[in-house]
């Protein structure tokens, strides 16, 4: 295969060629995540209190900070900081100023306002968003919620509020406040999977097996996790069901060789994974229960980490090794039709974006004898096989995960010897680390 990444003699053409592909590499992961170069300026304002009840003011506390927090990491509005809102608190339609809000030094197009009151231990929230310009009919969306008066509600609350605004303004895209990421921690000392809300906050146990367990995958309907543990016959893709809570029978992950790295169907009716029953490891297929066993490549070397099209199902794109270092290729679901997209260096663990345009994968062009290289994220349009560098110099980061509104990233980054996962916007800003304790590591967003 001829090189796809030609190499200059003159510095200044090199230089002049690079810049000008990654201004266009950012121009495509802008529009194929849409995220957009004009971001709508939006406000959000303190929520009103309406209730005297002694829990309000800290439930408004967490509510206010929550709506906030999950506006601004959305990746498509630009925020009003609250020091230039304006200080009046509207908790209704007819006690807003809309001048006052699209004026200096707020210039908002959008704010997000309401009420709170607890009552009875039911916590209650009206919630308005309005066009501030559109003085004649500026509501975009009203809405009541309740639920229990605790935090954690209120924090619920205030995602559904953000999931409610991010769908109405960000072309029919649900936000990803009310997401979950499955992972794997040390913090208890063995490798069990753990899950946290998209923001890190809520992080709790899963699996209690007291061994080790490898890439956890989430199913689409969030009833069950597909993961790699190490038991007595070897290495088995187990799986645990979150509505029972305990380990459930899936038959084809446990029948001989070295079987890991699972991958669900976006339909939750197959899974994928590697096992090395045959020999070398090779990607199988089999439905949801475990039964229909097949195998689907047939390649010299390991191969490695499925991951479906998610918006075909008719795909797979995996990490091999037929040529030496791991490449990352692609292939039908039927085994045909193979297509290699990386050309150099060491290429690992590739996820599918939602629109089936794009994959992130871990790459490290460098790789080689003498060179230290650098393994960071990178974004592919597959079409195409341009691709964009979206982590740089900043640690060894590795097993990236699309957040199901296709605009944020999950990847585990290692500095000095500790890993911790690390959220991102597609493009590579934002970036924001979400763990402390322990060692965290494989990532994976849910679907929903």
């Amino acid at each position: 295969m001829k090189p796809r990444f030609r190499l200059f003699p003159q510095a200044a053409i090199a230089f002049i060629l690079l810049f000008s592909s990654i201004l266009h590499a950012q121009d495509w992961v802008h529009t194929g995540t849409n995220l957009g170069q004009d971001r709508i300026r939006l406000a959000a304002a303190e929520f009103k209190p309406l209730s005297v009840d002694p829990q309000t003011p800290s439930l408004k506390a967490v509510f206010d900070a929550t709506l906030y927090s999950d506006l601004s990491a959305a990746g498509i509005f630009d925020i009003v900081s609250r020091s230039l809102a304006p200080q009046a608190n509207p908790g209704t339609p007819q006690e807003i100023n809309l001048q006052q809000w699209a004026e200096a030094p707020a210039n908002a197009a959008m704010v997000a306002f309401g009420s709170l009151s607890a009552s009875g231990g039911r916590l209650t929230v009206q919630g308005w968003l309005f066009d501030v310009r559109n003085t004649a009919n500026p509501q975009v969306l009203g809405k009541q919620y309740t639920n229990a008066a605790s935090q954690d509600a209120a924090r619920l609350i205030a995602h559904e509020f953000a999931d409610d605004i991010i769908l109405r303004l960000g072309g029919g895209i649900n936000g990803i406040a009310e997401t979950k990421i499955y992972f794997i921690s040390t913090r208890t000392g063995s490798k069990e999977i753990w899950c946290m809300d998209y923001d890190g906050q809520n992080q709790h146990q899963i699996t209690h097996l007291g061994s080790i367990s490898l890439s956890p995958r989430i199913a689409p309907d969030n009833s069950r996790l597909a993961f790699a543990s190490l038991g007595r016959d070897g290495w088995a893709v187990r799986m645990y069901s979150l509505d029972l809570g305990r380990l459930v029978a899936f038959p084809a992950g446990v029948a001989g060789g070295s079987n890991q790295s699972p991958a669900w169907s976006a339909d939750g009716a197959h899974i994928a994974f590697s096992s090395s029953r045959s020999g070398d490891s090779e990607i199988w297929l089999a439905d949801a229960s475990g039964g229909n066993l097949h195998r689907l490549t047939n390649f010299k070397g390991p191969n490695v980490a499925p991951t479906f099209n998610p918006r075909t199902n008719g795909q797979i794109a995996w990490a091999g090794g037929r040529t030496g270092e791991p490449q990352i290729y692609t292939m039908d679901l039927d085994g045909g039709n193979v297509q290699r997209l990386t050309d150099m260096g060491y290429a690992v663990s590739p996820s599918w974006a939602p629109n089936g345009a794009l994959l992130t994968f871990s790459w490290n062009r460098k790789y080689g004898p003498g060179d230290p290289g650098g393994q960071d994220i990178y974004v592919m349009d597959i079409a195409s096989l341009r691709w964009l560098q979206v982590t740089h110099e900043a640690g060894t980061n590795d097993y990236p995960s699309w957040a199901p509104d296709g605009r944020h990233i999950a990847f585990e980054r290692n500095i000095g010897g500790h890993t911790q996962i690390w959220t991102m916007l597609a493009d590579g800003t934002q970036q924001r680390q979400l763990t402390a304790a322990g060692n965290n590591t494989m990532p994976n967003w849910s679907w929903k």
